[in-house]
């Protein structure tokens, strides 16, 4: 027996040792070499890389510089490298080390005790350059090993997490998408139309490890693994997931007018996330809030204009949908999101549900914005080679009292169509396309059409009662950091009088923008700066209910139509803290309360109201500027 066991420790000895080494990265020409002699193969066909790739720039030639300079550089767990830190004060030196790292392969990561770990090192570069591959040999950054304990516990726990590698949608926030974005930016993805899918972005960003900076797994209790690491409930099997969670958003703040001293917002929200197999998921998300809001936005929700009221509710609050009063001057308003995904193959996804989509690269958008309440919705993308196919098809409402019919919401119907294409890897083109109806007898089956521009084509020939916009969309590439984008909607234009901007008939809205990411080389610092302009009357319609709007708020930018707007965003973050900056400024036309007159602002009103068929301006009429 004990020679028995003596036999069984002499041949598991070795692997016990080996799983208990540091293992470098590996890259795919080092995968015959043995462990001792890993990291010499490393090294070398990391110089080999580098220089072939290095393109040294002209200013240091032109100072003839001398010395050496230190580039940290570090292996992700991913298998990705990435520059940390050159000290140096040559900035295109910086940019082409960066560049060079970018454009290494993805390799096999390091492992330490059997798990992937990152990896540091330092590659000293001399200047000038000497061709011998045995100089300036780089060598690795000594760190402490994190605990193997702490390692396990974060793996198991994301490892049970589907979530990321599912076709569910990332919830949208303009503040949560600067990363994906970023990611998808660089990588000539169509960053057009959200919200991202979860495994689309989870090729660019590992979203597990983003998680495992965040976990705490020294929590051992039921209640701080549930707060900090899990879900409220997850059942993982091999054909099917799904997760429960109850949250809670508690805001508090403080309005500088005499209406209300503090401002609140209380909400409790119980989310479900699931899948059946890799094809079929599904999304809900139930919210109950109370809130009150600062003093204008109150007078916003309570006291529309008779135009524009809602029937059958106290309120309207602003992009969640209908409210009734709670305590003296606040609201209790609770809104549903939901959806089906189906993914038959890579090609094409389909969405059936309630909630929200957006089309733009900017802050705000003319073709379809974040603005108004969650509605039903059909979506059906097709995404292959340099294109991007979205045909959205969406259920609406006009909750006016004056639309009401048999006691029923007016109905109406948006078929939006949007190709993305990408021309090169810089230079990205859309073409857009919206077609409203409205009808008491129900849907009309040309509503479904997936045809681009079919329906605008019928009702510009009167062919069918009906609203079209068409509309472009470019987007153009400086660098893997910045970008410059732009939208043009047109509503309606007079071919004889293009030139004639007073004429009413020439409806259009122009965006102009620009997006700075890792702004001035700072890690995690956003900028963006965007010009907004829409025409008088754009959007409206003569059938007041055949606007480009829904449940009392507009589909596009949620000033409506006529004025010019100006937004500059600045945006940081570290670890668990972020902050944002916003500046917005502007003059918009709003009518006069005591005129039935329209000056081209209000999309809900018919433009057959309009103050004249020519002498229209931008802000004109009750002129504000903001």
């Amino acid at each position: 027996m004990k020679k028995i066991t003596l036999l069984i420790y002499v041949f598991l000895l070795p692997l016990i040792s080996f799983s208990q080494q540091e293992k470098y990265p590996t890259f795919v020409e080092c995968k015959e070499e043995i462990l001792d002699n890993s990291s010499n193969c490393f090294y070398k066909k990391t110089k080999e890389i580098f220089y072939k790739e290095f393109k040294e720039p002209l200013i240091i030639k032109k100072e003839s510089f001398k010395g050496t300079v230190n580039a940290i550089f570090v292996v992700t767990n991913d298998g990705f490298f990435k520059l940390i830190y050159l000290n140096t004060p040559y900035e295109e030196l910086k940019k082409e080390v960066a560049r060079v790292f970018a454009k290494f392969p993805k390799i096999t990561p390091a492992f330490y005790n059997n798990h992937r770990v990152e990896m540091q090192f330092v590659f000293p570069l001399s200047f000038p350059l000497s061709n011998d591959i045995q100089s300036d040999p780089i060598s690795i950054v000594v760190t402490p090993k994190k605990d193997i304990n702490d390692v396990l516990e974060k793996e198991i726990i994301t490892s049970k997490n589907s979530l990321y590698k599912s076709h569910l949608n990332i919830p949208f926030t303009h503040q949560r998408y600067v990363d994906y974005e970023y990611a998808m930016h660089k990588n000539n993805k169509h960053t057009g139309s959200k919200p991202y899918l979860y495994k689309d972005v989870n090729q660019f960003i590992n979203l597990d490890s983003i998680k495992n900076k965040f976990l705490k797994p020294a929590k051992k209790t039921w209640v701080g693994k549930k707060v900090w690491n899990e879900h409220l409930l997850a059942i993982q099997e091999k054909d099917y997931w799904f997760n429960l969670d109850v949250l809670f958003d508690v805001q508090l703040g403080k309005d500088n007018s005499d209406d209300v001293s503090f401002t609140y917002n209380n909400s409790r929200i119980l989310q479900i996330n699931g899948g059946l197999g890799d094809k079929f998921s599904y999304s809900a998300t139930i919210y109950e809030s109370q809130a009150r809001f600062a003093g204008f936005v109150n007078e916003f929700i309570s006291n529309r204009s008779l135009v524009n009221r809602p029937a059958f509710s106290e309120g309207l609050v602003p992009g969640r949908g209908k409210a009734k009063g709670f305590k003296e001057d606040a609201f209790d308003y609770p809104v549903a999101e939901g959806y089906l995904s189906y993914t038959p193959n890579k090609f094409l996804q389909f969405q059936f549900g309630h909630g929200k989509n957006f089309i733009g690269d900017g802050y705000r958008s003319f073709i379809l914005s974040d603005v108004a309440a969650p509605s039903l919705y059909l979506k059906a993308s097709v995404d292959f080679w340099k294109f991007k196919y979205t045909n959205l098809w969406i259920w609406g409402n006009d909750l006016r009292s004056r639309t009401v019919i048999n006691n029923e919401h007016a109905r109406k119907y948006i078929a939006i169509h949007y190709l993305s294409i990408n021309i090169t890897e810089r230079f990205n083109l859309g073409l857009f396309e919206a077609a409203i109806s409205s009808s008491e007898t129900g849907i009309d089956a040309g509503f479904l059409n997936p045809v681009m521009f079919y329906r605008s084509v019928e009702f510009n020939r009167g062919e069918d009662a009906g609203n079209a916009l068409v509309g472009i969309t470019a987007k153009y590439k400086l660098s893997d950091q910045a970008s410059l984008y732009s939208q043009l909607v047109i509503d309606e234009f007079s071919v004889g009088n293009l030139t004639n901007l007073g004429d009413w008939r020439n409806k259009f809205s122009l965006q102009f923008g620009a997006k700075y990411f890792d702004a001035f080389n700072v890690e995690n610092l956003f900028i963006q700066g965007e010009f907004n302009y829409a025409r008088p009357y754009t959007f409206a319609h003569k059938t007041s209910v055949l606007n480009y709007g829904n449940n009392n708020q507009a589909l596009g930018h949620l000033w409506g139509a006529n004025f010019w707007e100006l937004v500059g965003i600045a945006r940081y973050k570290k670890d668990r803290w972020s902050g944002s900056a916003k500046v917005v400024f502007g003059k918009k036309g709003f009518d006069f309360i005591d005129e039935s007159v329209s000056y081209g602002g209000n999309i809900f009103q018919s433009y057959e109201d309009r103050q004249g068929d020519t002498g229209n301006a931008i802000a004109q009429g009750n002129a504000a500027t903001i």
